[in-house]
């Protein structure tokens, strides 16, 4: 079915509509797509856990031949590592280090990092670096595993300034390799080094060391397993492009950027690698003596406010009346003779202020239970059953009686009953004598 020459034209311009604003769409999502996953980001650090490293060895020895002449370097950089590795675990001179055999030293020893070397026909000149496995030489060194006293995790922030430009971890540099080949196995700071990786650009770039917000701070922190923040700035210069390069150093601590300490160093070869290298290696030193001298402290606004305290309902304090009565548990200890439990009910029925006196187990020939109800406190119901002959004691809501003597306390007399006195009978008057006959009033 054709559809009308208008028809058309508009189903003609919805599509059009509609395929530009797909083609928006995927635009606007490679772009940030590829401000994440650009190929000049992401430096892993290295894991040096396992490892314990020695640098800045000079050896320069003379062989039959090149090869003859680098394997001597080599073993005699593993002597000095060695020695050098037990002072510094030690605190002592490097005169007092040991010597262990070469063979020895060769099992313990992982690997031989060339800083610097020129190799000759029959000479070999060269700065090495040593790196020894850490739980072969424990036993050797005279420590557990050459371990040292750690500071929290602190989060390590590397910040690059130059050509006015601050930068961190956006784009690969100079000053993130160096932190990310730093072996931190034996600094006394605990680092959390990030690799640029993922979203480490966003959440953890130069302008967020310039944010006091502690929300935000405490977020990041979480996210990365740390409990507070380093920032390692460095200035760089140079004098032209190639050329001799000064920085700059400068250590900063806590989400304030507090200034720790700085320095400055300068390549005149414009060698940057180099430069950076040395610069970390002395910024863990200012972090280290920081932290010995209890300056790294967190800030306390870092950890999460404590709650508000929940309301707290008054409730009206309930007053017992005066008349009131209390339960008590009176357990009535018959000493094998039935009529201690027979005067102690009748002792219990017949007492001022026990309103009910209800057994609940009759045991005639060991210990009964009575439940009864008291107008009065637990201690004057065993004042009033002591004062009645029953040895009392009382314990809580329970009352234990037995007699003093060995027989039933008597029950007192009853109240005595006056009787009305009898009215004393009228008295008669005396009748008159009789007079005798013949004797009379006189007439």
């Amino acid at each position: 079915m054709l559809l009308p020459p208008k028809d058309r034209r508009m189903l003609r311009r919805r599509l059009v509509v509609s395929m530009l604003l797909l083609l928006a769409v995927l635009g606007i999502g490679g772009i940030a797509y590829s401000q994440l996953e650009s190929a000049d980001r992401g430096i892993l650090p290295l894991d040096s856990s396992g490892t314990l490293e020695i640098s800045g060895i000079h050896v320069d020895v003379g062989g039959e031949d090149a090869m003859s002449a680098r394997y001597a370097g080599w073993k005699i950089a593993q002597r000095q590592g060695f020695k050098a590795l037990w002072a510094k675990m030690h605190n002592a001179p490097i005169s007092q280090a040991p010597n262990i055999p070469d063979s020895t030293l060769d099992d313990i020893v992982t690997s031989i990092n060339v800083e610097r070397e020129q190799i000759g026909p029959n000479r070999y000149i060269a700065d090495l670096g040593v790196l020894f496995d850490r739980a072969r030489a424990a036993a050797f060194l005279g420590v557990e595993g050459g371990e040292v006293r750690r500071s929290v995790p602190m989060l390590l922030i590397p910040v690059t300034v130059t050509a006015g430009t601050e930068t961190s971890v956006e784009l690969k540099n100079a000053w993130q390799r160096a932190w990310a080949q730093f072996r931190t196995s034996q600094s006394s700071i605990d680092y959390v080094r990030i690799s640029g990786l993922g979203v480490d650009p966003m959440l953890v770039n130069a302008a967020q060391t310039e944010r006091p917000g502690r929300g935000w701070w405490r977020n990041i922190i979480d996210l990365y397993g740390a409990a507070d923040v380093l920032v390692a700035e460095v200035q760089l210069q140079r004098s032209y492009p190639g050329g001799p390069a000064k920085a700059t150093f400068i250590a900063h601590h806590g989400p304030d950027n507090e200034v720790v300490g700085g320095f400055a160093l300068t390549s005149q070869s414009g060698n940057v690698a180099a430069l950076m290298a040395e610069g970390a290696r002395r910024m863990d030193i200012l972090f280290s003596n920081a932290l010995a001298a209890g300056k790294l402290v967190r800030d306390s606004s870092l950890d999460l406010p404590a709650p508000p305290p929940l309301p707290v309902e008054e409730k009206p304090i309930e007053t017992k009346p005066l008349n009131a009565t209390n339960a008590f548990q009176i357990q009535i200890d018959s000493g094998g003779d039935v009529n201690v439990y027979n005067f102690g009910m009748a002792h219990l029925r017949t007492m001022g202020g026990i309103t009910s006196a209800t057994p609940q187990l009759i045991n005639p020939t060991g210990t009964s239970y009575v439940l009864v109800n008291y107008a009065g406190s637990i201690n004057q119901l065993a004042a009033a059953l002591g004062g009645r002959g029953w040895a009392v004691s009382a314990s809580g809501s329970v009352v234990k009686i037995k007699s003093a003597s060995g027989k039933p306390p008597p029950l007192p007399p009853p109240p005595s009953a006056t009787t009305p006195a009898q009215p004393a009978p009228a008295k008669t008057p005396a009748a008159a004598p009789a007079q005798p006959r013949g004797q009379g009033a006189g007439r």
